[in-house]
């Protein structure tokens, strides 16, 4: 799909991902339509790119569809928006379940229901669902998000099957951490220089990219990570056992480290 012309419904715009994606698009000169949680940098970014900001609570069914009616007739629906969830199951209670299933599952679903009947409508339009790498491999301690992602990312596919035939497009993008973006910018500390990542420019080109070329899948991702999601799709332990490893490393380190600092302050 030609992006120039054509109106895109960004979720989660208020982020720098989202709005990596949306200064992209439009670029493309495409019509940016920006929703998310606070209208003051929505109102901010709009300004810049000539784009239209919508309000809404996107864990709120009616809010959902009044977001869809305001927007009118769109091209292209990006479910960028989504919250992150690390941590054992047990620090959850069943409300904060509830919310990560709605942000991160439920809404995509329901958006992709109402666009795809003005799409079908038209035999024309593009579905892009912002999953993650956690969304192909299973990641200790993040139970929530990987169901989330891995549920966005078997919609997407699923979908694109049954919407082929009629015109729409379908596509889901898998970034790994995004160092200038989201959950990593923040961490308390930074991420170690060795530890892949990617940037929020390079996952909003990806989208543009997936977009013209109707790309099933995208990962975004250095190569080596990306040979590694393919061994994980044949055995889902191996990112675990992994996992399992680099925490034994580290805490042997970190008792190597306090040993040393003993030792020299004995020394001392």
């Amino acid at each position: 799909m030609r992006l120039t012309g054509k109106t895109a419904l960004i979720t989660g715009a208020t982020g720098g991902l989202g709005q990596a994606i949306a200064r992209t698009l439009a670029a493309q000169d495409a019509r940016t339509v920006l929703t998310g949680r606070d209208t003051a940098v929505l109102a901010e970014l709009a300004a810049e790119l000539n784009g239209q900001v919508i309000t809404a609570d996107i864990t709120d069914d009616d809010d959902i569809a009044q977001l869809m009616r305001q927007a009118g007739p769109i091209d292209i629906l990006i479910a960028n928006a989504g919250v992150t969830a690390p941590g054992p199951l047990t620090h959850y209670t069943l409300d904060d379940i509830d919310t990560v299933l709605d942000v991160n599952l439920r809404a995509p679903m329901r958006m992709a229901r109402l666009a795809v009947e003005q799409m079908t409508a038209r035999g024309a339009g593009h579905l892009v669902f912002m999953s993650a790498l956690g969304g192909r491999i299973a990641v200790p301690r993040m139970a929530l998000y990987c169901a989330t992602k891995h549920g966005l990312r078997g919609f997407a596919h699923s979908i694109r099957a049954d919407l082929a035939p009629r015109g729409v497009g379908v596509s889901v993008i898998c970034p790994i951490f995004v160092r200038d973006a989201g959950m990593v910018t923040r961490l308390p500390s930074p991420l170690p220089s060795y530890f892949p990542t990617c940037t929020a420019q390079q996952v909003a080109d990806a989208v543009c990219q997936a977009i013209r070329d109707d790309t099933a899948e995208v990962v975004v991702a250095p190569w080596y990570v990306r040979q590694f999601t393919r061994l994980a799709g044949v055995s889902p332990a191996i990112p675990v056992q992994l996992h399992r490893l680099v925490r034994s490393a580290r805490h042997a380190q970190a008792a190597c480290d306090g040993l040393a600092r003993r030792q020299t302050s004995h020394l001392l």
